[in-house]
């Protein structure tokens, strides 16, 4: 049987966190306003079952489809948050498994580093999809288990706050998300993507990490 390790709705994308799925996704991309789903299961091979019984199911969008070594994650999106809620349950009917079956996230890291330094500026920018950050503005670092739950924190922090999402990793052993912005609105993001995270239900992962 597979294991669920995320499953998470999101209403509506913001517009940063959306294009920034544009710049790393390889399946149909999403836009500002659409209701999406996160999918996470193990074994990996599995997501493409997954995928089959979304898209025979309702008429959503895959954005994302990546077969990880241990894990498979799947996005997909629409216009109708019906039709996204009608292909999870669907996702669900097909694993015989219960949404309450996924593992709650927590959080390891969770970091704010303020008046960031121009090198450690470049470093960050080098390596992001998204926005950029300047010196002096203020970073914001999450790392969650399992992965897949960071795209929630990342898109929750954008609904808060006035902040630029920087990159976010949504599948893998871990979820990263990095935010850059002034002092007071990472204050406020943060804030939110951690609740975010809170406030997801499921079962305890008896590993106690990413796996």
């Amino acid at each position: 049987m597979a294991e669920l390790r995320t499953y998470v709705f999101i209403d509506s994308l913001q517009p940063q966190f959306a294009s920034f799925l544009g710049t790393v996704a390889q399946g149909f991309l999403p836009v500002a306003g659409q209701a999406a789903l996160f999918v996470e299961i193990s074994p990996g091979m599995e997501i493409n079952r997954v995928t089959d019984v979304a898209l025979k199911a309702t008429e959503v969008t895959p954005g994302m489809q990546i077969v990880e070594r241990l894990y498979g994650m799947l996005e997909i999106h629409s216009n109708s948050q019906a039709d996204v809620r009608a292909a999870g349950k669907a996702i669900l009917e097909a694993l015989e498994l219960k949404e309450e079956d996924r593992i709650k996230p927590k959080v390891f890291t969770s970091q704010v580093i303020r008046r960031i330094t121009d090198h450690h500026t470049q470093l960050i920018n080098r390596m992001r999809h998204g926005n950029m950050i300047e010196p002096g503005q203020t970073l914001y670092v999450m790392e969650c288990a399992p992965a897949g739950y960071a795209a929630i924190a990342a898109n929750e922090a954008e609904k808060a706050a006035e902040i630029n999402v920087l990159e976010v990793r949504a599948f893998g052993s871990f979820g990263r998300i990095y935010l850059g912005g002034e002092e007071k609105d990472i204050d406020i993001g943060y804030r939110a993507a951690e609740q975010a995270i809170e406030d997801i239900t499921g079962r305890e992962d008896k590993r106690g990490g990413g796996g």
